[in-house]
């Protein structure tokens, strides 16, 4: 495993199937979708690569485990565009604003799926969602 990848989001080859797939024409639904191709790439890649989250401590109760590992957002994909010199600033922060009035008008989490309803979610009283 070369050093860095344990926290790495965007593999070369994601980054090419971002080139590839995307248009600045797309609307949410095919944004959504595409980032959940990415996810899809990025679990592979850490699958297949055999690569695990880094260790960390939780800074509640000092628990030491496995990190989450990397997860590509719909943020996070319409902020690589930018980084990668695929969209200007200008046309990022124009997809931004439409991601984020498409997602309160449908009620999404940052993947683009139904919010889970506060009260539902894994996580305990402390605040953190480990130990269970």
């Amino acid at each position: 495993m070369a050093s860095g990848d344990r926290s790495r989001t965007w593999f070369p080859e994601m980054i090419e199937e971002l080139r590839a797939s995307w248009d600045s024409g797309m609307s949410c639904e095919q944004m959504i979708a595409l980032r959940d191709r990415l996810q899809e790439m990025l679990e592979g890649i850490l699958t297949s690569r055999n690569i695990v989250p880094a260790t960390m401590r939780c800074p509640c109760c000092g628990t030491v485990g496995p990190g989450a590992p990397p997860v590509v957002s719909v943020r996070a994909m319409l902020l690589s565009l930018r980084r990668f010199e695929i969209e200007s600033p200008e046309a990022v922060r124009s997809l931004e604003k439409m991601w984020a009035d498409y997602r309160k008008a449908h009620d999404l989490d940052l993947h683009g799926k139904p919010a889970v309803p506060a009260g539902n979610g894994a996580m305990l009283a402390s605040g953190h969602t480990h130990g269970r």
